[in-house]
């Protein structure tokens, strides 16, 4: 038997289609069909050779979710469940070690320094290669945290919920936003769309989304945001209107999900004293900005909260968020392809014409 695959082989070239091998499963193996991979932003830095992590050749894709097709020994569910073949399924992308210093003591997988993540940085040279969501079928190891999910929803509104949604319910965790609370989010892509509805779920009194694209903008506006086109001001404009929000403070919190380092530049200034600064948008280096520790961080007595990744918990709220609202959220999938326009799918997102794009026919 044999899985197509859409492999990286060499930075800022075209995937290749390639047929790898189904070997046969180890004990703890979870033999997985896909039926949706995201395309997340990651993977288009990745395929650019721009994230250190990268190793080659790599089947992309680290948001997926399936049907279960095959099980090596009894697995079960995080919920409990034993997996059975034809179980639809969704998983943690990534596997700590759970023996390091941050795995036992911390409580913070995220933080493992050996923690493995499929489509990122298992490389498809390592054995059982089936280790990305660009293909047909995914080899899960041991390990790996596996959730059940409604056989009825559309597997391409929930795969994000496995990065995207995850991401935001950490950083909600380290830094949430109070009932009453005033939130800024920078960023109308994936990460800001989530982060406008966990924020509106947790009580914020008012939530304000700054971007540049008006379709993405517009979906944002549909979870409940107030929305500022940042192409139609200035950034001394926008903070004048967010201290006109606030009687003059600043956000309360202000989330940056953009992965752009003057993001940061303009987030510090909108944030009031005493309030908090959450970055989760930067998923690979980028460069570096000026900044005025007294003025904008130490003198505000802010908070500056930084979030890498998540672990399953976060995963499992942001599904159960996206399965209290599916219909809202099937909004944010605007482009779907087949496995055979992987590259097409990545050149879209490349270009930023599309809001998630999803690959949900193999």
């Amino acid at each position: 038997m044999k899985s197509r695959a859409a492999v990286l082989t060499a930075f800022n070239q075209p995937l290749q289609l390639q047929e790898l091998e189904v070997p046969a499963l180890k004990p703890g193996q979870v033999l997985v069909k896909l039926l949706a991979a995201g395309v997340c932003g990651s993977d288009v830095h990745m395929q650019q050779g721009e994230d250190p992590r990268t190793p080659l050749p790599l089947i992309l894709g680290h948001e997926g979710i399936g049907e279960v097709a095959a099980v090596a020994g009894e697995i079960y569910s995080a919920q409990g469940a034993l997996l059975r073949e034809g179980d639809r399924i969704l998983w943690n992308r990534g596997i700590a070690c759970g023996r390091c210093y941050y795995c036992v003591v911390l409580k913070e997988p995220s933080l493992c320094a050996d923690r493995k993540t499929y489509g990122i940085n298992l490389s498809a040279g390592e054995k059982p290669c089936l280790n990305g969501c660009y293909s047909e079928y995914i080899i899960l190891r041991p390990g790996t945290d596996i959730f059940t999910v409604d056989a009825q929803a559309d597997p391409a509104v929930l795969v994000s919920a496995s990065c995207s949604g995850a991401t935001v319910a950490h950083g909600f965790d380290l830094a949430p936003p109070q009932p009453g609370d005033t939130v800024v989010v920078q960023g109308p892509g994936p990460l800001g769309v989530y982060a406008v509805a966990f924020t509106r779920r947790l009580g914020a009194a008012r939530v304000v989304v700054i971007g540049g694209s008006e379709e993405r903008l517009s979906v944002c506006a549909s979870f409940g945001a107030v929305t500022l086109n940042r192409r139609q001001g200035s950034a001394a404009e926008r903070r004048e209107l967010i201290l006109e929000l606030t009687g003059g403070r600043g956000a309360d919190l202000v989330v940056e999900a953009a992965g752009y380092p003057d993001a940061l530049r303009e987030g510090l200034d909108l944030v009031r004293p005493g309030g908090t600064y959450l970055s989760l948008g930067f998923a690979q280096p980028v460069g570096t900005i000026p900044l005025d520790p007294y003025l904008q961080i130490v003198k505000k007595n802010i908070r500056l909260q930084g979030v890498w990744v998540s672990d399953s918990s976060h995963l499992y709220r942001a599904l159960q968020l996206v399965l209290s609202a599916p219909d809202l959220f099937q909004k944010m999938v605007t482009h779907r392809f087949s496995l055979l326009q992987a590259n097409e799918a990545l050149e879209t997102m490349a270009a930023r014409k599309a809001l998630k794009a999803v690959i949900d026919r193999f």
